[in-house]
């Protein structure tokens, strides 16, 4: 392999790649990509099988209703993954109360959104029962994701191997039960409790994970009211950004489907699908190093800006080199993936993959603000993002439905992960790290 390496490569792009090989958290991100490689091949073959099957109205309530939930989410996970994640790694002694106060806050908060999802649905859609019920059921994650406690401390201790391994076993079974239904001509509220049913699995499968590696099962996990505090504190500003962010991620689909018809959000959601389908590595990179990020801030000041530009120009490059061939070979992916029917789907993923550019560096960027303890920043950025979004939807969804909301996205896009970094002297240097990226965008 070194002979190859030396042979063929660059001595700068060779050495680049052999530090990367070796450093720590390489085999981490190695994991974390392997499970969404299985999840952008098995998760998109089986997803576009149920969409077809279902149609571009029935695949359109479903996208609304998981988009919805989604936008809950933000207040399950109630902001304390990287803050639980950065006190793991400096206060490991402290790991049972830690975890402990995660879960009994993260529990409460699923439980409170999810009677919210239930009671806010009427404002949204007013088809009768069918909607409610599909809420219901995919709703049930935002309880079950109290267990994701156990995934934060695999993530602390870099061995998200056993996460993803817990989370794999339970798509896969999910995915032969939605194969199943399809197949036996299964209900639509059926597929949707297929979709639920994974996220049980998993959290049952990370539970017992857990206690075979750490040696302290769930029952060991105590509640300590300083600790809650220390995070409740914390996680004040990222809740709301966390939301916020979600509201900007997610908002599309649900003003789509609440202005629109079910067939376009049906088009719009097989677009996004293709889209993000892809947004798993940069997630996998800067999760795998943002432990030794945040150590590298205190210890060593200029490399951790140096680390932070790499970062940014890496995942500028990824985006780029994802967006430029899609956006020609846009209408031959959707009629080979989803079929005739999802046609006009294909001008929609020609403008929806140039927000994966803006979505690479807004991880980069919510990283940085994480690890320099700037909550307001970050919440300030998304919030601008989200009230951008809804402002573009509600102007261009009235006039040019799907296309204007593909449009508001990647605007809104730019904005939080760009834009608003113009709005304070604090945050123009990240601007302008932003702009080298996008300029000078490089993988070494």
């Amino acid at each position: 392999m070194r002979t190859c390496l030396s042979s063929c490569l660059p001595v700068t792009l060779r050495c680049r790649i052999e530090t990367l090989l070796a450093a720590p958290g390489f085999s981490n991100t190695a994991w974390l990509i392997a499970d969404r490689l299985i999840r952008m091949g098995l998760g998109l073959l089986v997803g576009v099988w149920v969409a077809r099957y279902l149609g571009p109205a029935g695949y359109g309530s479903l996208s609304f209703v998981g988009s919805y939930v989604m936008i809950f989410s933000a207040l399950a996970l109630f902001g304390l993954e990287s803050i639980v994640v950065r006190e793991l790694v400096t206060h490991p002694d402290d790991e049972r109360a830690i975890l402990g106060a995660t879960f009994l806050i993260r529990l409460a908060a699923g439980m409170a959104a999810y009677l919210l999802a239930l009671a806010l649905m009427p404002l949204f859609r007013h088809d009768g029962a069918t909607t409610l019920l599909l809420v219901a059921v995919l709703g049930s994650s935002l309880v079950l994701q109290a267990f994701d406690a156990t995934d934060l401390w695999f993530q602390s201790r870099v061995l998200s191997r056993y996460s993803v391994i817990s989370r794999s076993s339970a798509f896969l079974v999910a995915s032969a039960v939605k194969v199943c239904m399809v197949l036996y001509g299964a209900s639509l509220t059926a597929i949707a409790a297929a979709t639920a049913l994974e996220t049980l699995l998993a959290a049952v499968l990370q539970v017992v994970a857990h206690a075979r590696r750490s040696g302290a099962p769930i029952s060991c996990w105590r509640w300590d009211r300083g600790w809650s505090r220390r995070l409740l504190s914390g996680s004040a500003p990222m809740v709301l950004s966390g939301m916020v962010l979600m509201i900007y991620l997610r908002v599309d689909q649900v003003m789509l489907g609440a202005l629109g018809s079910q067939a376009e959000v049906g088009q719009y959601a097989a677009a996004v699908r293709i889209s993000e389908v892809w947004y798993f590595v940069p997630t996998a990179i800067v999760s795998s190093l943002f432990p030794g990020l945040v150590a590298l801030r205190s210890s060593d000041p200029a490399g951790f800006e140096r680390r932070l530009q790499g970062l940014y120009n890496l995942l500028a490059f990824l985006g780029y080199a994802v967006a430029l061939p899609v956006t020609f070979i846009a209408p031959w992916l959707v009629r080979i993936l989803f079929g005739a029917a999802y046609q006009p789907a294909a001008p929609l993923l020609a403008v929806l993959i140039w927000a994966g550019l803006f979505a690479n560096l807004t991880v980069v960027r919510n990283a940085h603000f994480i690890a320099m303890e700037w909550g307001r920043a970050l919440l300030f950025s998304t919030s601008l993002g989200a009230v951008s979004n809804v402002a573009l939807n509600l102007f261009l969804i009235p006039r040019y439905g799907a296309m204007g909301a593909a449009v508001a996205t990647c605007f809104s896009y730019w904005i939080a992960a760009h834009g608003a970094c113009y709005a304070t002297a604090r945050l123009r240097p990240t601007a302008a790290m932003i702009v080298r990226a996008l300029l000078l965008p490089r993988f070494w």
